[in-house]
């Protein structure tokens, strides 16, 4: 009941916003209560975005195919890990509050997520790597590129030209992957 209502509140009001009264009366608990299970607020919001890194990572699982190549598992993984960014009510509202009020715990907590999406990345490219799927390179350059063209692909080149297709954006990635 903690979590689920610290999750909300952190998802409504934003990470500064948040006290643990406001946590307590949504959990209809005692804030002693919370204390019980959690040291202090940074811990109760660590605790929630380890469980929300957890969801993105399965997330990108389910949508990988063993029997496709490479190239499309990590179109299909990151597209994946892209839109759960975008619908999650909590990620959506860090990136918000970042933006807006640059909170330091809510931008090295952003970072710890672009940290973990990198290093699950990284995983799968040295897999590919150790199957001969794809030539040796650099897996942790590449999957801090990846991720940094895929963002850029999908968000950034929409503010002045027209969206591109997920056909399109894996094309992108194919080049770069196998050509490049």
């Amino acid at each position: 009941m903690i979590v689920d209502a610290a999750t909300k509140s952190f998802s409504l009001f934003g990470y500064k916003a948040t006290t643990m009264d406001q946590v307590a009366k949504l959990a209809n608990v005692g804030k002693g209560t919370i204390y019980t299970f959690f040291k202090n607020k940074e811990e109760l919001f660590e605790d929630i975005v380890s469980s929300m890194v957890k969801e993105m990572k399965a997330e990108a699982e389910r949508v990988i195919q063993p029997e496709l190549p490479v190239t499309e598992n990590v179109h299909r993984a990151l597209y994946r890990l892209l839109e759960f960014r975008s619908e999650h009510q909590l990620m959506l509202k860090l990136v918000q509050e970042e933006k807006e009020m640059g909170t330091i715990a809510v931008s090295e907590m952003l970072q710890h997520i672009e940290d973990e999406i990198i290093a699950y990345i990284k995983e799968k490219i040295e897999s590919a790597i150790a199957k001969g799927s794809i030539r040796a390179i650099d897996s942790e350059i590449t999957s801090f590129l990846l991720l940094k063209m895929y963002i850029a692909l999908v968000s950034d080149w929409e503010r002045h030209h027209q969206p591109l297709t997920s056909e399109q954006i894996a094309d992108v990635m194919k080049s770069f992957l196998l050509k490049g």
